[in-house]
This record gives C-alpha cells, sequence and structure tokens, in this order.
C-alpha cells in the first residue's frame, strides 16, 4: 500500500528518495551501521599516556631544550658571559662565514661527495638486493646477507685502519697484488691524490652502508606479490622483463622515501670518517663541512660561527628534503610530508 502525504500528495517514499539525492548528489547510499561512536575519555587512556611520559621528556631534555642554544648564532657568544649576557649581533656571523676564502669550497665538497655517496648506494643497495632475490638457496641467501649488512656496525676506526692497510701506496695490498700480477708498474696513490682519493673514499663508504640499503630494499621485494610473477611468467616474460615491469616498479615506493630522508642528510659530513681518511694531500677534496665547523668554530672557540655554520647546513637539508618530497607527490608517489 502506498502512503500519499504532503502538500501534492506523493508518495512518502518517493520524497525521501529526493531528499536523499540531494543530500547525497553522488548517487551512493549513505551506509549507517547503527551503533554510536563512543566518546573516550582521558580516564580510560591515561596509561598510554602515562607511557609516552618518560620518551617525550627525553626529547624534551635532549632535543628541544638544547635546540633553543642555536641563538648563540645571532651573538657574540662567550662562555664566560653566557647566553644572557654575550652580545646581540644579529646575522653578522652567517655573513661572515659567507665572506671567508674556503667556504664555498667547503660547501661543494660537502655536496658532491655526499650526493655520489647517496647515488651509488642507491644503485648498488637495489641491485644486490635483486641479486639476493633470485637466490633460491635460502642458507646461502641468509648468510650473504648477514656478512653485507655487519658493516653497517663497524667503527670508522677500524674501517680506516684496514682501508691504510690495502690502500697505502707501495705496500698496500692492492698495489702489491697487482704489482706481483704485472698489471700495474708503480703503486697507485688511493689515499694521496685527491682524485684517486675521492673514488677510494665514495667505494669504501658505498661498502659499510649498503647492507643496510640492501635489506630494506629486499624486505620490499618480498612484499611483493608472487602471483604476479607467476602471471608474467604464463605470459612468457623472460627474468629481466619481470625484473624491469613487476620488481623495480613494486620499490619505487621505498626507494623514493629511503632517497628523500637520506637527501636530508647530504650536507651532513661525518668527522670520524673524514679523521681517519683525510690528510693535507687531498685537502682539496677532504676538507668538509665536519672538518670546518670543527677548525673554524670549536678549534678556535668560535661557538657562535659554528653554530651559524650548523643551522646554515640544516636548513639547506631542509630544502633539499621539502623540494624533493614535492617532486615525489609530482610524480605521482606519497611523499613523506
Amino acid at each position: 500500500m502506498t502512503i500519499r502525504g504532503g502538500l501534492f500528495g506523493r508518495p512518502i517514499a518517493e520524497r525521501k528518495r529526493k531528499m536523499s539525492r540531494k543530500q547525497n548528489p553522488s548517487g551512493t547510499a549513505n551506509i549507517q551501521t547503527g551503533r554510536k561512536k563512543k566518546k573516550i575519555s582521558i580516564r580510560h587512556t591515561w596509561p598510554y599516556h602515562l607511557l609516552l611520559f618518560p620518551g617525550m621528556m627525553v626529547l624534551l631534555i635532549y632535543t628541544v631544550v638544547p635546540f633553543l642554544g642555536n641563538v648563540i648564532a645571532f651573538q657574540n657568544f662567550k662562555p664566560i658571559m653566557g647566553i644572557a649576557k654575550s652580545k646581540w649581533v644579529g646575522f653578522e656571523n652567517f655573513t661572515y662565514m659567507f665572506k671567508l676564502p674556503d667556504t664555498f669550497k667547503i660547501f661543494r665538497n660537502t655536496l658532491v661527495i655526499a650526493i655520489g655517496k647517496l647515488t651509488f648506494n642507491l644503485v648498488m643497495s637495489v641491485f644486490f638486493a635483486i641479486l639476493l632475490n633470485e637466490v633460491s638457496n635460502k642458507l646461502f641467501k641468509k648468510t650473504i646477507q648477514t656478512i653485507c649488512f655487519l658493516p653497517h656496525f663497524l667503527s670508522w676506526v677500524i674501517v680506516g685502519s684496514v682501508a691504510y692497510q690495502m690502500f697505502r701506496p707501495t705496500t698496500g695490498m692492492v698495489n702489491v697484488f697487482l704489482m706481483n700480477a704485472g698489471i700495474i708498474q708503480n703503486g697507485i696513490p688511493f689515499l694521496t691524490e685527491k682524485w684517486h682519493w675521492a673514488v677510494t673514499y665514495l667505494l669504501i663508504g658505498v661498502w659499510q652502508g649498503m647492507g643496510w640499503g640492501t635489506i630494506i630494499y629486499l624486505a620490499a621485494i618480498t612484499g611483493i606479490s608472487g602471483e604476479l610473477y607467476e602471471a608474467a611468467m604464463i605470459d612468457g616474460a623472460n627474468r629481466w622483463q619481470r625484473m624491469w615491469n613487476i620488481t623495480l616498479p613494486g620499490i619505487r615506493g621505498t626507494v623514493v622515501t629511503l632517497l628523500i630522508m637520506n637527501l636530508g642528510k647530504v650536507m651532513g659530513s661525518n668527522y670520524e670518517r673524514l679523521d681517519q681518511f683525510g690528510n693535507t694531500q687531498v685537502k682539496d677534496f677532504s676538507y668538509q663541512l665536519a672538518i670546518y665547523i670543527y677548525d673554524k668554530g670549536l678549534a678556535s672557540a668560535k661557538f657562535s660561527m659554528a653554530t651559524a655554520v650548523g643551522i646554515f647546513q640544516s636548513l639547506v637539508g631542509l630544502v633539499l628534503v621539502l623540494l624533493s618530497d614535492r617532486i615525489a607527490k609530482m610524480l605521482g608517489e606519497e611523499g613523506l610530508l
């Protein structure tokens, strides 16, 4: 039976449908579960807030409070006078930093070496992860995976000592082997000529950090559905085609995420590493931000100057992260921000 009502005698059901279409013009049905949302009060969640408290206190004490000390970059800071009584100089420290003759060479060295390391690490990590993924023997696969991951935990002091024994100009293991094999007549100056040093420095860095990236990319590869590979094999795709059309697109999101994260550290050079590998003969390339901050700032007690360089370094890293995140979103990836 049709129930009529209203001014024009239209069926009530019809008027309800029209009202529903006006409220929901897309035509999709409004689904109601019939359950009311419960408001969760702090009385029920206070144990979780209590668990967060120690971590928040550590973050506050060791990150937020020291961050306020960056104000000395705008002062002529004297430790004996403290932050409160030191003279305010504005941007004079930043102006002085850019007037120094070595400043642009320092930033150039840091940026070029960091981008080279980032590129080589990315390519080698992805390549090695794909190779390991093709290994069928699980024991062999895990053994190689562990061996490649171990250098990540080695101190640069140990790595530097091993590298010195291997790459010394005349008595290093590599030069001795090459000379005994008749490949070269004189030793290669791996650590004493700037171009050879740059290549050696990059390769050692890739060897030390490649295992970490390999583990992450290998985990991303294992998350790709095996049905895609089975369907590709049925369609006659060879191994190279499966890798190019399934594996690489499948880990693209992980590659972009790690790339954005690492770009934030592209201006950060490792003092311990440079101290182990650097020397006066390769100063044109080895003189980077970490050494610069120590020499011009801390060793000379110019704390304001060192802080100004550190702030500029952080700003460059932030700009690179924001720019890469924007580019990733333009290419259809999610990005980080």
